[in-house]
């Protein structure tokens, strides 16, 4: 009877197991969502959701866009097999939802060295070092200096536009040092010597006529010449990496300039020669038997000048004033009161110079009223003979002062003059066309230049 009890139990549980509402059910498919973040995409299985078995290993796969790289997924990951790579696994084993991250690939970069040498600076984009990403076109231009003109880039310069332009592009593919070269420019000029014409062509080479008795004319070689002086008998070249050349008569030594070095302009005196350095010092050779050589402690110096018949030296300086040594019998280096003064010029006894307003002021020996110029006005260069003031005025005429029995002043009818100059007793105007006009005393035919051209 108990046995029949127990067993009709077991009998009701085993039942009551399976009735509605007391069976546990267990689930077998889970959802997977996948998207991705911006620079790419998930290409396997796709962006969206989808439905797998319990247990599923699901294929991972991403692709980034050009420019950007997979980082890593992200989300419910615990089940990926490599979170850090693109293609990869997981096993779906509950309902998840995981992102394909990627991030930006900063651009690769080079760096770009700019200089240039002396007479410019570099406008754009500056001289320094910079980075620049890959592939950037690069703004290049280059300034010259006044007197200078641009002459090439130089250095890495296989991805530049145009190695001859001063405003050019370089296009960023690798690092890259480069520098923007400039020279002097060859300007044509005049100087006149106490009996020879000297003209700097625009090619750098000279011409010179008249006197030639200590071969001062022989400049025939001379090359590469920007600025050019005569002196009583002798004859002194610029080049343009800064030395000096030197022909005729050398007697004191007017002609020992051969180590002279840094000079930027050169001047010389009835027996003397004298160079401006770019550091504003002055250095001089020759006779010195009245201090005309004694320039050793002038500094800050910007301009300098000696006549062809002159025993003195003037210096202008920086600030407008005005220092002089030598000779100084009729108070021409007496210039301490000087101010405002742009440029000067040295007679045979006389020291001109011309004011920031376009007035003159002269000073020294007075026998012939050249130093008669307190009325002129809209000067824009000066010259000094022996006895003799020239002005070029800014409507490109000339006037004088001075003496005249040579026929030196004789400019009247000069237009379109760009530049003059004075030997002992004749004048020499550069005009705008490049030719050449001459004036005054003609025994060694220093005035013959009418064929000259220098442009």
């Amino acid at each position: 009877m108990r046995r029949t009890i127990f067993a009709a139990i077991s009998c009701l549980l085993l039942v009551g197991l399976a009735l509605p509402g007391c069976t546990a059910e267990v689930d077998d498919e889970f959802t997977l969502t996948v998207s991705s973040a911006t620079g790419g995409s998930a290409t396997a299985p796709g962006e969206g959701t989808f439905s797998y078995d319990a247990g599923t290993v699901v294929d991972l796969m991403a692709e980034a866009d050009a420019g950007y790289d997979f980082v890593r997924w992200t989300g419910d990951v615990s089940t990926v097999a490599d979170v850090n790579a693109a293609s990869t696994t997981m096993t779906v084993d509950d309902d998840c939802s995981i992102e394909a991250d990627f991030a930006a690939i900063p651009p690769v970069q080079y760096s770009l060295a700019v200089s240039s040498t002396t007479g410019g600076s570099i406008a754009s984009p500056g001289e320094g070092t910079y980075t620049y990403d890959e592939g950037i076109v690069v703004d290049l231009l280059a300034e010259p200096e006044e007197d200078y003109k641009f002459v090439a880039w130089t250095g890495d310069v296989g991805a530049i536009e145009d190695v001859d332009a001063a405003h050019t592009t370089i296009t960023m593919q690798d690092s890259y040092s480069i520098r923007a070269g400039f020279e002097r420019k060859y300007i044509p000029m005049l100087a006149g010597g106490a009996w020879h014409t000297l003209g700097l062509k625009s090619d750098g080479a000279v011409l010179a006529m008249g006197a030639d008795s200590y071969e001062q004319c022989d400049v025939g070689n001379w090359t590469d010449i920007i600025q050019v002086d005569g002196g009583g008998e002798h004859t002194v070249g610029l080049k343009c990496d800064g030395t000096v050349l030197a022909v005729g008569y050398d007697s004191y030594g007017q002609c020992d300039v051969g180590n002279w070095t840094d000079i930027i302009q050169v001047v010389a005196g009835r027996q003397h020669t004298a160079g401006l350095k770019s550091d504003g010092t002055v250095v001089a050779v020759g006779l010195n038997a009245y201090e005309q050589c004694n320039v050793g402690d002038w500094t800050d110096i910007v301009q300098i000048a000696a006549g062809a018949n002159s025993w003195h030296t003037v210096g202008l300086k920086s600030d407008g004033t005005v220092v002089a040594t030598g000779g100084n019998w009729d108070k021409e280096c007496d210039l301490a009161d000087w101010t405002g003064i742009i440029q000067v010029a040295a007679g045979g006894h006389h020291t001109v110079g011309l004011r920031s307003d376009g007035t003159v002021v002269a000073r020294g020996r007075n026998n012939f009223g050249e130093c008669d110029v307190s009325g002129w006005t809209d000067i824009v260069q000066i010259a000094a003979g022996c006895q003799l003031t020239i002005g070029l005025k800014s409507d490109d005429t000339v006037v004088t002062a001075g003496w005249n029995d040579y026929g030196q002043r004789n400019v009247g009818g000069w237009t379109n003059i760009t530049q003059v100059a004075a030997g002992m007793v004749h004048t020499v105007g550069l005009g705008s066309d490049g030719g050449v006009i001459a004036t005054g005393a003609n025994f060694n035919h220093q005035c013959n230049v009418g064929d000259w051209m220098l442009t």
